[in-house]
Formats: C-alpha cells, structure tokens, sequence
C-alpha cells in the first residue's frame, strides 16, 4: 500500500501486481526498486509534488526506494511514513497471525474463480488469520466478465506469482543508507504496530533510535511512533488511530 499528500489531496496507488495496475503488465524484476520507480515515473507524468508519502510494509521500502532513487531532490520538505516495516533484511520465521508470506501461500491455493467471496473469508478464518484480514483480502474480487464465465463469479484483481516475487525482494533489501543518512529536508517516521508480527529485533529499533539523533544534526529527521492495539495490517486493526498518528503530516 502507498498513498501520498499532495497539499491535502491524496492520492493511492495500486503497486505493481496489485488491484487495477495488476492488467498492466510489468515487465520484471517485481522488486521494491523497480516499484519505487514506477511511483516515481507516475509521479512525473502526473506532474505532482509529493509533500507526504505513506507507504504500508512492502510499500514502506517503497517509499524509502523513492527517496533513494529520485533523479532530483523533492520539493521539501517531504515527509516519509514506513508503517509496520524495517528498513533492513527481513529476517527469516518467526511466522504468526495474518503473517503476509502464509498470507500469499495460502491464497495460491485458491482457485482463481470463486463463486461466493463469503466462502473465501470462511476458508482463510479456518487457515487461521483474523477476520479483519479476511474481509479486507475479497476486496481483490472484482465480479467475472471473460466469456463462458458464469456472471455469479468473481475473480482475483492482483498478480499472486508478481506478489510473491515482490515479497522476497522485500525481504532481502536494504535501505539502512537512507535512514542513517537521511537526505536534507527528508524527515523518515516509522510507526510499529504494538501487536507486529514483523521481526522488530532490538537492535532495529536501536539503530532506528540512533539515526534520530543524527538527523537532528544533519537537518533531516527520523522518528518512531508506536500504534497501539494493532497487528501488521494497521489499516484494519485501529484506522483511527493511525489516521490520528498520520494527520499531523497531512494538514
């Protein structure tokens, strides 16, 4: 997930593999790189000027990927939000509720056509993950319109074999340079969900902690904030909450 502020108009976008851009086909590798740089390629034809970029999990190094990967600096100062990731390698197990690997494994079993998205939600509470979760995943079902197709069907919107692609490229790159040398004018928050599957070992967040410091004294900034009462899927588990954390930065 990646959205942006642009003087309080917002706008979301469907990644690569992901919803609407998942019919335009990518040539790859799908990987947090060459994702940032779709956003950024979008970003100039649109001709906008980001002011925030928000992005969730995957989408958060997205967003650091942006910063790293901008031919010119952004017109600052820019704000940068990391929801519920590192910016580092993804260290391995570690597995738990709604965890995004199980996540896109168990989802890969599906059929490609189902009948009843109420059976799918069914499916994915008996694999265990929360009903929040299951309910926002049959928002990716759009009802079926190819030919022989019967009309009560729906379909998958997003490119599972890209997705998982995507999701190794996240867990193997690392962005450390950018938060621990955060460009003049940039100001990086990673907000960590109290309830987080994702690996936050305590030497992230030290090292996330010791890059605030330094980034008060090279002009740029790094912050973290913590979202109480809330697992990986932040947007589902508290969205008012977030939203107050993330509103300081929209207006």
């Amino acid at each position: 997930m990646l959205f942006f502020c642009l003087l309080a108009k917002f706008l979301l976008v469907d990644l690569r593999c992901h919803g609407d851009s998942a019919s335009i086909k990518k040539r790859g590798p799908h990987s947090v790189s060459s994702t940032a740089l779709d956003v950024l390629n979008l970003v100039q034809q649109l001709r906008l000027i980001p002011r925030v970029i928000v992005g969730h999990s995957f989408g958060g190094k997205v967003a650091l990927s942006m910063v790293d990967q901008a031919a010119k600096p952004f017109a600052r100062p820019v704000r940068v939000w990391v929801l519920d990731a590192t910016p580092g390698i993804v260290r391995p197990g570690g597995d738990g509720e709604d965890h995004p690997e199980e996540l896109i494994s168990v989802l890969s079993t599906l059929p490609k056509e189902v009948s009843s998205k109420r059976d799918v939600v069914d499916a994915l509470l008996q694999k265990g993950f929360s009903k929040d979760v299951a309910q926002w995943v049959v928002t990716n079902l759009r009802p079926t319109k190819s030919p022989g197709s019967s009309p009560s069907t729906f379909s998958w919107v997003f490119d599972l074999k890209g997705i998982a692609e995507m999701y190794k490229s996240y867990e193997e790159t690392n962005l450390w340079k950018i938060v621990e040398d955060v460009p003049r004018g940039v100001h990086v928050n990673f907000l960590k969900a109290e309830r987080s599957l994702h690996r936050w070992a305590l030497g992230d967040l030290q090292r996330i902690h010791a890059a605030e410091e330094l980034a008060v004294e090279e002009a740029g900034g790094v912050e973290m904030h913590v979202l109480e009462d809330a697992g990986h899927w932040v947007h589902a588990d508290n969205p008012d909450g977030l939203f107050r954390i993330l509103s300081s930065s929209f207006f």
